[in-house]
């Protein structure tokens, strides 16, 4: 992502770091956003066990991070992300069935933690988005791509599954689009990958930057605690019955927030038409 040019209290540039130590990343933090770049460009950022597990340190260490307000994941060079490294599934495939257990649910664990982090989420999309690099698309909260970018779950022609990444597929782009590119493993374009919900938006290139910050500008405006509160609502209420169990969770919930210090704080501001307070000064 473009540097941004971010004030906070009093008219300063707001602090930047840049944090090194990843073979397979990328990360820095300024004005509150995170932006991870997924770095192996010269293997259009496919990912093998260092870099699934760099990913899931990162993100936990996100979570935890009470400065990070959003995250924004890219893909350096080309390709956004193309998936598995081949040459790391080959070694995978003579691993021990327990060895081969634990490889897999390393790869299904960074997946639940980017998709359950309780902090807003953008897919920053361009070039390839295959396989497991479709699946982070998945399970970002906001996908924004460009014409150029491509998609696929080419498991199937290679004799594999696309296991770990289907929830989060199925439930952006639904059961019945699943079956066929899941069965098929063809390409499909960023068109295609938006009218099925896999994108949110399409932006010329040139743009891209533009437009990420415009939506990263709107997620830091809403409340923080409020956005963790909306995510874990989502979580509870998705494919589930509006039975009288379900109706009374989203009273306690609204109740709960309602009453919570940011809660009362954004009623506050509103009505004396002022920032809240979780907004910098000069914002």
């Amino acid at each position: 992502m473009a540097e941004r040019t971010a004030k906070s209290g009093g008219g300063r540039r707001a602090q930047s770091r840049s944090t090194a130590g990843y073979a397979t990343l990328a990360l820095s933090i300024e004005a509150a956003i995170a932006s991870v770049m997924l770095n192996r460009p010269d293997l259009r950022n496919a990912f093998n066990a260092t870099s699934i597990a760099e990913l899931s340190a990162v993100l936990r260490r996100l979570e935890a991070d009470p400065d990070v307000r959003v995250v924004v994941l890219s893909g350096a060079g080309t390709s956004f992300c193309a998936g598995a490294d081949l040459n790391w599934m080959q070694q995978v495939a003579a691993f021990s069935a327990k060895q081969n257990r634990a490889d897999a649910g390393a790869l299904a664990a960074m997946l639940a933690v980017l998709n359950s982090l309780s902090k807003p989420t953008v897919a920053r999309v361009h070039g390839a988005a295959f396989g497991g690099g479709a699946g982070l698309v998945a399970c970002c909260d906001i996908a924004v791509g460009t014409p150029d970018a491509t998609f696929a779950f080419s498991e199937a022609r290679l004799g594999l599954i696309p296991a770990a990444i289907s929830p989060y597929v199925v439930a952006a782009i639904g059961a019945r689009a699943a079956r066929r590119y899941f069965l098929t493993g063809e390409r499909f374009s960023a068109a295609e990958a938006q009218r099925l919900g896999l994108l949110h938006e399409l932006v010329p290139a040139q743009e891209l930057d533009s437009r990420i910050a415009t939506l990263v500008d709107a997620l830091r405006a809403a409340g923080p605690h409020a956005q963790a509160e909306c995510k874990a609502l989502l979580r509870s209420i998705v494919n589930r019955p509006v039975d009288a169990r379900m109706v009374a969770d989203t009273a306690r919930r609204i109740a709960r927030v309602r009453a919570s210090p940011e809660g009362r704080e954004g009623i506050a501001a509103f009505l004396a038409k002022r920032k809240p307070a979780w907004l910098p000064r000069g914002d």
